[in-house]
């Protein structure tokens, strides 16, 4: 990380796989621009890498992408680490972190639409497996868009794996505003 000017703080390898596909499909080479994707393993790990890479430790300039969920620790993180506030969510957006709603997954198949997202599945040979869970007791008659977000949650890696797919049949002009903020900050 020597030559790291921004680290940028994602809750997991998912939200890092997208964003890094997202920079790709731009044209842009994160590490030579001195930045560098961390995946904490979890928001609640905020504040431990904010103070290992801010203000308290490194003082790296930093950014980030959350869940809705996970907002208020940001928040508190960054509080604590004196880089704001009361910080509002617009006060998060100048500081470069970006909440997504309700996670990245969500806002990748709105985005795409649930059609789209499950000729994605289908390419990967899974469609029999999401449809499989879609007949489950627990996800029968639900949104389909709901049944996409459980069903990229439920396989060992599919979250990773998809994340860059998803990003990767997205038309440019329809990226999530987190995630285009994101990169846009950057």
């Amino acid at each position: 990380m020597s030559d790291t000017q921004t680290v940028v703080l994602v809750e997991g390898a998912s939200d890092k796989s997208a964003i890094e596909a997202l920079a790709e499909r731009r044209g842009r080479d994160l590490a030579a621009e001195g930045i560098s994707l961390v995946a904490m393993g979890g928001a609640t790990n905020i504040a431990t890498y904010i103070r290992r890479f801010g203000p308290p430790g490194h003082n790296l300039r930093l950014a980030g992408l959350c869940d809705v969920g996970e907002e208020g620790d940001y928040r508190n993180a960054l509080e604590r680490a004196g880089l704001g506030a009361n910080l509002s969510r617009s006060d998060l957006e100048a500081l470069g972190f970006f909440v997504c709603i309700a996670d990245l997954e969500d806002e990748l198949i709105r985005a795409l639409g649930t059609a789209t997202v499950e000729r994605v599945v289908d390419a990967e040979g899974e469609l029999s497996s999401f449809r499989t869970l879609q007949k489950q007791p627990a996800w029968r008659g639900g949104a389909t868009h709901d049944q996409l977000r459980r069903f990229m949650g439920s396989g060992s890696g599919r979250k990773i794996r998809y994340s860059g797919l998803l990003v990767g049949a997205l038309d440019l002009d329809r990226v999530p505003r987190p995630l285009d903020m994101l990169l846009a900050h950057l």
